[in-house]
């Protein structure tokens, strides 16, 4: 049975039948996969970014990626989100970037899914991902 989250994520590939084959014959956990067709990326430190996953909760939050070291938490937001972007401490990979993408179905390390796509295509809202972030950094700050 086919996953819904692979066949969201390879709808991004410039071939999207070649490139979950060969992410299920090659057995990879990562893959190469460009921002800016299907979503874009907002990454944040792992400090800020985890407490936002918390805060925008399972029913408003979009597909999540870490890394390992959870010193990077990355969202997936629509297409022209980082070109419009405006705050600090925050990387924008839109049109003409390339992200490290896990396999949404296996483990590995390095990148890994903190909140793994459905295959629904729901993103985060940038709205109300800009509010957790300040809810989250003003609690941080209240340490």
């Amino acid at each position: 049975m086919e996953s819904t989250g692979l066949h969201w994520l390879a709808q991004a590939a410039p071939d999207p039948d070649a490139f979950r084959e060969q992410w299920e014959r090659s057995g990879l956990g990562l893959m190469l996969l460009p921002a800016g067709r299907r979503w874009d990326v907002l990454s944040v430190p792992g400090r800020l970014g985890r407490p936002v996953i918390d805060i925008l909760d399972s029913r408003s939050c979009g597909p999540v990626l870490g890394d390992s070291a959870g010193e990077s938490v990355g969202f997936l937001v629509p297409v022209g989100t980082a070109a419009r972007w405006v705050g600090t401490g925050v990387r924008c990979a839109g049109e003409g970037t390339w992200i490290v993408v896990p396999h949404p179905e296996r483990h590995n390390r390095g990148v890994r899914w903190l909140v793994p796509p459905d295959g629904s295509g729901r993103l985060n809202d940038p709205v109300v991902l800009e509010l957790a972030l300040h809810e989250a950094a003003a609690r941080l700050s209240d340490w």
